[in-house]
């Protein structure tokens, strides 16, 4: 886990808020970047941020050898998160998975079924480009995109500064794309409501039990690419008891975002996790 391979100790990651962002002020724990700065401090004074040309900020910070104080430090963050959405009355999800499982494609079909009557926003975590987020912009939804270099997870330090270059007012829906990993997104929490875990058919039906930590813990794991079940030759009903294994709590959704397959299910259940968390 990160806590041990010491890779949790990012030194800097860059922000894309895409065409007509501006910086928001919903984090009051750290001085975002401002339209008029050209450079900024978070709250852990190691931070720093530059606004280039393009809107994009760069944010890096001199790393200490020692990475367990990282870990409490984005534990801090993250209940600082979870304050502010709670406040503005964001239901925030934590997307995780494989690479290729699918998110980006399932955020695009629930966006198209959900922005209309829902504010919706997306925060989008790649290692390089910004090729998930352009694909999420047509929707209409806010989306952001985070570039971490080399680091295979999002935590709470680069969510809050994405957050802050979002719409003020108007989003109650966050969806957070995380890097596409089973391993060191388990260690961090981003002050989500809830984590969400895809599973894609073309994956083995045993996954959950090789990585127990991911699925420990979340609210629903997603099953997607149903319409490759068959040739894929994926077997339901042992991931489902897999997955009953290790997340018991866990709501299970199988669906396609290609077909539209069990697509109504899920969205029926984010309308659930809205009413549950109030106006």
């Amino acid at each position: 886990m990160c806590d041990h391979c010491g890779c949790d100790q990012n030194d800097h990651f860059h922000v894309h808020p895409g065409p007509g962002a501006g910086a928001g002020h919903a984090h009051h724990h750290h001085d975002p970047v401002h339209s008029h700065h050209e450079h900024a401090h978070a709250a852990d004074a190691d931070w720093h941020a530059h606004r280039a040309q393009d809107g994009t900020v760069s944010w890096h910070r001199h790393v200490a050898n020692d990475p367990q104080p990282i870990l409490a430090a984005n534990q801090r963050e993250a209940e600082r998160n979870r304050e502010a959405f709670q406040a503005r009355g964001i239901v925030a999800l934590n997307l995780v998975s494989s690479p290729g499982s699918g998110k980006t494609t399932l955020l695009r079909a629930t966006l198209e079924r959900l922005q209309a009557r829902v504010g919706c926003a997306v925060v989008v975590g790649d290692l390089e480009t910004q090729a998930d987020a352009e694909a999420l912009r047509p929707s209409g939804a806010p989306v952001v995109q985070i570039t971490t270099g080399t680091v295979c997870h999002l935590d709470a330090r680069m969510v809050a500064a994405a957050v802050d270059t979002l719409p003020k007012d108007g989003v109650r829906l966050l969806f957070i794309e995380n890097v596409g990993n089973l391993v060191c997104p388990a260690s961090f929490d981003l002050g989500e409501a809830h984590r969400i875990v895809l599973l894609a058919t073309t994956e083995g039906e045993n996954k959950p039990l090789k990585y127990p930590p991911i699925f420990h813990g979340a609210r629903a794991v997603v099953i997607t690419k149903t319409d490759l079940t068959e040739p894929a030759g994926f077997q339901l009903e042992q991931a489902r008891h897999a997955i009953a294994q290790v997340a018991p709590q866990a709501e299970i959704f199988e669906l396609s975002s290609r077909t539209g397959a069990g697509l109504d299910a899920w969205i029926a259940f984010l309308d659930r996790l809205l009413v549950a968390h109030g106006p």
